[in-house]
Parts: structure tokens; sequence; C-alpha cells
């Protein structure tokens, strides 16, 4: 059984930072790809950032040039630092992991990032 475990997220005012974490935990191979997305309210699940086995980074429009994804590959674990917080990131925060030749995807419970202006 695969686990997600996220933690990071809070309540934060317009422009600090916030590092988000997600550790991975089970029967895990083929390693694929594992980043967040989020969720505000009324809105579509959308990428913020992922990262391949590789190394490889995808960003959303939205976080280009504020937010940065890393991973610690013997921890299983990624990380999401997001500087310049703006009231617009305000959202719930999902991790997902993609793995198994791209078989298996899991999403983590979701952590609830707020900005205040």
């Amino acid at each position: 059984q695969v686990r997600l475990v996220e933690s990071g997220g809070g309540l934060v005012q317009a422009g600090g930072s916030l590092r988000l974490s997600c550790a991975a935990s089970g029967s895990i191979f083929n390693f694929n790809v594992m980043g967040w997305y989020r969720q505000a309210p009324g809105n579509e699940r959308e990428l913020v950032a992922r990262i391949t086995r590789g190394g490889s980074t995808n960003y959303g429009d939205s976080a280009k040039g504020r937010f940065t994804i890393s991973r610690d590959a013997a921890k299983n674990t990624v990380y999401l630092q997001m500087n310049s917080l703006k009231p617009e990131d305000t959202a719930v925060y999902y991790c997902n992991l993609v793995y198994g030749g791209w078989q298996y995807n899991y999403w983590g419970q979701g952590t609830q990032v707020t900005v205040s202006s």
C-alpha cells in the first residue's frame, strides 16, 4: 500500500513563503513522476509543479519564477518551496505520485495553503 504524507501548509501573509513536503512510502517501483497540484474552490485542479525520475521539472504558469520543486530520492520525498505568495495561491495543494511505468497514480489527502492580503 502506497501512502503519501503531506505537510507544510498553513496561513501566510502575501509576499511570504511556505515549504510543502510530501513523503511517499510503500512498494514504489519504476518511479515516473511526483509533484503538486492545487485546487481552489470553484476551480479545477491544476498543475503547480512536478519532477521526473531524471530530475526534469515542469511548472504551471502561476508557479514559474516563484516556486521551486525538488526531490530527495533516498527519502522518496518531494518539496515545494513557494516564495512571493499571493492571495490567489490560496488553495488545497495535493501531492501526486505516478509510478510502475505510468500504471499507478496516487494522490495525497491535500494540505491547505491560505495567503492573506
